[in-house]
Parts: C-alpha cells; sequence; structure tokens
C-alpha cells in the first residue's frame, strides 16, 4: 500500500519522515480515540509541513497528517477558500 499523489506533487520528503516505518494504524485512530500519540510522533519531525501541505493538496479526509487531525485541516482549507475568494474579488 503507497501514499499515490498528484502527479505534479513532489513526496521525496516522505523519506525523512518520523512516521516511516511507525505502524500506519496509529495515524488513523477509530473516531474518539484519542490522537495524541500520532501527534506526538509527528511534533518534532523535520518534515511535518512538508507532510500537512500533501494531505491539504490531496484532499486527505482520514488521519492525521503534519501533525493534524482531519478537522484541524477543514479549517485550514476553509480558510485558504476565503483567502482565494477574498483576493479574487480585490482583482476582480
Amino acid at each position: 500500500m503507497g501514499i499515490f499523489a498528484k502527479p505534479d506533487l513532489d513526496i521525496d520528503w516522505q523519506e525523512y519522515s518520523n512516521c516511516l516505518g511507525v505502524d500506519p494504524d496509529l495515524f488513523f485512530p477509530e473516531r474518539g480515540a484519542s490522537t495524541r500519540e500520532a501527534k506526538d510522533v509527528c511534533r518534532a519531525c523535520v518534515v511535518r509541513a512538508d507532510c500537512l501541505e500533501f494531505a491539504l493538496q490531496n484532499g486527505e479526509k482520514f488521519g492525521i497528517w503534519g501533525g493534524m487531525s482531519e478537522r484541524e485541516r477543514r479549517r485550514i482549507r476553509r480558510q485558504r477558500a476565503l483567502e482565494r475568494a477574498a483576493a479574487a474579488a480585490k482583482t476582480g
């Protein structure tokens, strides 16, 4: 099972991730279960921002990516959409 990304997205960062070799189930907890352990793995990861951006660009709806839950990533996507709409309104 590999990670499939949009064709133009660089995924070389994965080689440097703290989660490399960690049980993937840790990053996909059952609904209502703690995400703390997964976020602890992410906290000091040197590619955390790349991982988060990967999840945002690929619309990952499940799991912990870049130290953030699905709900936290939804907030970022909404904020970015609002910023794009505001920028378009200024130029349009």
